[in-house]
């Protein structure tokens, strides 16, 4: 029996430190030491495995993604594994996710247990993932089921996957959708295949942003009688700050406090400004309910973009690359409404 071929790309995290000599966690272990810790590894897949970067997750930039996501695209693999730190897993899957269409698995997995703790994480999520990666099912719908994430013998899609938990052994998790496959003994446990069609329009608008520059895109947070300072600085400011969008994580259904609605206003007729869902989930917005000045009905006549069933992090991943690939505010608000 041939095992399949399975590349490993370490990128830094929990799951890659070790102590000091003070006792605190540091980066460290590189792919090889991730492997060496799982010797069942070498019964399920033929492993090869490199160190990308030793960096936490937390200082992680678009361009290293970019980068990964075009070492990735020409690797002669069956699978593909890319190990990093829990702090923004969630957006660099997704950003994956837009950047890849692979015919092969590729998948993201992580750790929320140290190795010195007892039962560290990262050796079981490793092996899961490479046994997601040689499975038939997942293999045979590979380019169905897009970027992945395995934690905690689970499987979730890079565009629903979210870190719910700050230190929780489960921390992640897909809240509107759950996860499309399940890990019991030594089986993947087929249980959805994800819904792609947002994901493929927005591809196909993007187009490809191999070599584009670096967008920064802010990301401001309503809350109870926000003042608006911020936005006044960037209204005020030449060049906003040097920012080239805005994700607004916006109150309930799609709103902002009414005392900043002018301010929201203005700014969206100077940058994209993408409105999505503050609640944990995400989920879609509403569009045409409640009236007023600050409401969704009024924000949307002021040319707000709705971020549809995007979370504040993923809107702004997928803004940025919106931008990097060069789309106008129209195309820009067309990509986000085929997410809901």
């Amino acid at each position: 029996m041939t095992l399949p071929r399975i590349k490993v790309l370490a990128l830094g995290g929990t799951i890659a430190t070790r102590p000091d000599a003070s006792g605190a966690m540091q980066m460290g272990l590189g792919a090889d030491d991730l492997v060496a810790a799982v010797p069942a590894l070498a019964t399920l897949a033929a492993i090869d495995a490199e160190t990308v970067s030793r960096v936490g997750s937390h200082s992680l930039g678009f361009d290293q993604i970019h980068a990964l996501a075009a070492k990735i695209a020409v690797l002669d693999a069956d699978g593909v594994i890319v190990t990093q730190g829990t702090d923004t897993l969630e957006e660099t899957a997704f950003l994956l996710d837009l950047l890849l269409d692979r015919d092969i698995p590729v998948i993201v997995t992580a750790a929320m247990r140290n190795p010195a703790l007892t039962s560290p994480d990262g050796p079981g999520n490793l092996l899961a993932a490479v046994r997601v990666a040689g499975n038939p099912w997942v293999r045979a719908h590979a380019r169905a089921l897009g970027v992945m994430a395995v934690m905690l013998d689970e499987v979730f899609a890079a565009s629903d996957v979210l870190k719910i938990h700050p230190t929780r052994l489960n921390a992640f998790a897909a809240p509107q959708t759950g996860p499309l496959a399940a890990l019991v003994e030594d089986r993947v446990v087929p249980l959805a295949l994800p819904v792609r069609d947002a994901m493929t329009h927005t591809r196909a608008r993007i187009g490809d942003v191999a070599g584009a520059r670096e967008q920064p895109v802010a990301l401001l947070w309503m809350g109870l009688d926000e003042p608006g300072f911020m936005l006044e600085a960037m209204l005020d400011h030449r060049d906003q700050l040097g920012y080239r969008g805005v994700v607004l994580g916006a109150m309930g259904g799609g709103h902002v406090p009414e005392r900043i609605a002018p301010l929201v206003g203005q700014l969206a007729g100077l940058l994209p400004t993408v409105v999505s869902p503050r609640a944990g989930a995400g989920g879609p917005m509403l569009r045409q309910t409640y009236g007023g000045p600050s409401s969704e009905i009024a924000l949307r006549k002021e040319g707000l973009i709705w971020g549809g069933r995007l979370q504040p992090l993923k809107a702004r991943v997928l803004l940025e690359t919106c931008l990097r690939g060069g789309l106008d505010h129209a195309a820009i608000a067309e990509v986000f409404d085929a997410w809901g």
